[in-house]
């Protein structure tokens, strides 16, 4: 083992052991058969620097060295003196073209992908006692351990903290982004800086991030449009006028579709990528459109509605409700946020099951979506109403806004989320994003989206 403590200095030593270890082993098989003497002279010498590597960092002053020490025993043999340096040589040039690939193995051996929930804080309202204000940093193989708190912006006028809106982020410019009531503000995710915060006329809300991470439907708060948004910048390309109440909004995970509801009409939006227009309505639904989720080929969509305990379903392709479905055994009553008894709706990425909130009951009812309509199946308890649900990209954990953490296949809770003093974490703005040296290479999504892709 080499005593070096830097890692370049290790990769050194061991393209220089493995170079003199080669050069010795050739001598002996073509020298030593030949001349003898002179295979043993050179084994010497390549053990000699073998034992210079292991207590020096360059290479230069290792051949040096060796030269040095063998100078007068060079002299004597000037018939091995060829060899010697021949020998040295290898060592040079053959150290210095491995040394990339040495670099490449350590890199490669070293290199880590972690895998992060972002809690982005006020998350429920401007409530701080549900986490403070920031973004919570959760080591999802750890057990959701909290590694670090990150500060944001999201300020009133009058200094405190605003209600957070959404949540996005963007694997081309490595950042997160974050609504609050007034603003749009991005993060980059390597320094967790503010890049830039910005106001819209208008206000904000639930943002939504384009697949290629370039582009961002941005919805008004409540108002009369949307706004599409650079990524990169933060300015606006073009505004979509809707007069639905812009609310909620989710992209498409081919990125061509872009899903939006307002909260004055009982129909859902669909806008064309490629032009930023409008071209289809799917419903009407029962009543208007809160939270919603579509399956991963984009051909369904899962909606809750104002005065429903449960949800309705809609052909997106062809516009129609197909299935109203109610909650079984559970009584609808007065809850504390939203307005509306079933605030929060998801499909398992395997697309298998529909997990819908019930805040006066706080429960997370789950049904069975292998059948149409979907069969209610099971419920879970939360510690409080909740008004949100996502999931884990490998669909073994269920994320609802009240901070526990669900697995999916026993249904019990393995984890709630806490800040560093130990109090409960609610937010209904989670997001998970696996980073690897500091670059965001995979991310989940706010929605509890459906992940089966169309087959061509």
């Amino acid at each position: 083992m080499c005593c070096w403590k830097s890692k370049q200095k290790d990769r050194n030593c061991r393209c220089i052991h493995l170079t003199l270890s080669l050069g010795s082993a050739m001598w002996q098989c073509i020298i030593s058969p030949l001349h003898p003497e002179r295979g043993a002279e050179i084994v010497q010498l390549a053990r000699f620097l073998l034992g210079e590597v292991n207590t020096h960092s360059s290479i230069a002053h290792v051949v040096f060295t060796g030269v040095i020490k063998y100078s007068n025993f060079i002299l004597m043999n000037a018939k091995s003196k060829s060899f010697i340096i021949i020998l040295l040589g290898i060592v040079l040039v053959v150290t210095a073209a491995w040394s990339p690939l040495f670099h490449n193995t350590s890199i490669a051996a070293t290199s880590k992908v972690n895998q992060y929930l972002y809690v982005t804080v006020p998350g429920i309202r401007n409530y701080l006692e549900y986490g403070g204000h920031g973004i919570l940093v959760y080591d999802i193989s750890d057990n959701y351990r909290l590694v670090k708190r990150i500060a944001t912006g999201g300020l009133k006028d009058d200094g405190t903290p605003s209600n957070v809106k959404g949540v996005a982020v963007s694997l081309f410019t490595n950042s997160i982004y974050i609504t609050t009531l007034e603003a749009l503000q991005r993060i980059d995710l390597a320094t967790g800086k503010i890049v830039w915060e910005k106001k819209y006329d208008g206000g904000c809300d639930r943002l939504s991030m384009s697949p290629d991470g370039k582009t961002i439907y941005l919805p008004t708060l409540e108002k009369e449009h949307w706004n599409v948004v650079d990524a990169i910048t933060g300015n606006i390309v073009k505004q979509i006028f809707t007069n639905s109440g812009a609310h909620n909004t989710l992209y498409g995970p081919d990125g061509t579709r872009v899903y939006v509801a307002g909260l004055r009409t009982p129909t859902l939006g669909i806008s064309d990528t490629r032009t930023h227009s409008m071209i289809r309505q799917v419903g009407p639904f029962a009543s208007a459109v809160r939270p919603f989720t579509i399956n991963g080929s984009q051909t369904l969509c899962y909606v809750n509605v104002n005065g429903l305990l449960g949800f309705e379903i809609g052909d997106l392709n062809s516009g129609n409700k197909l299935h109203h479905i109610e909650v079984i055994g559970f009584a609808q009553g007065p809850v504390k946020r939203h307005g509306c008894p079933s605030h929060g709706i998801g499909l398992t990425p395997d697309e298998k099951e529909v997990w819908l909130c019930d805040a006066f009951n706080q429960r997370m009812h789950i049904f069975d979506n292998t059948v149409m309509p979907p069969k209610q199946v099971a419920s879970v308890e939360v510690r409080d109403q909740p008004g949100w649900i996502t999931f884990s990209l490998d669909g073994r954990h269920a994320y609802p806004s009240t901070g526990e953490i669900i697995d999916i296949g026993t249904r019990k809770i393995v984890a709630t989320l806490k800040d560093e003093k130990g109090n409960p974490v609610l937010s209904e703005k989670v997001i998970e994003i696996h980073l690897e040296g500091g670059k965001a290479v995979k991310v989940g999504d706010q929605f509890g989206i459906g992940r089966v892709l169309k087959v061509n």
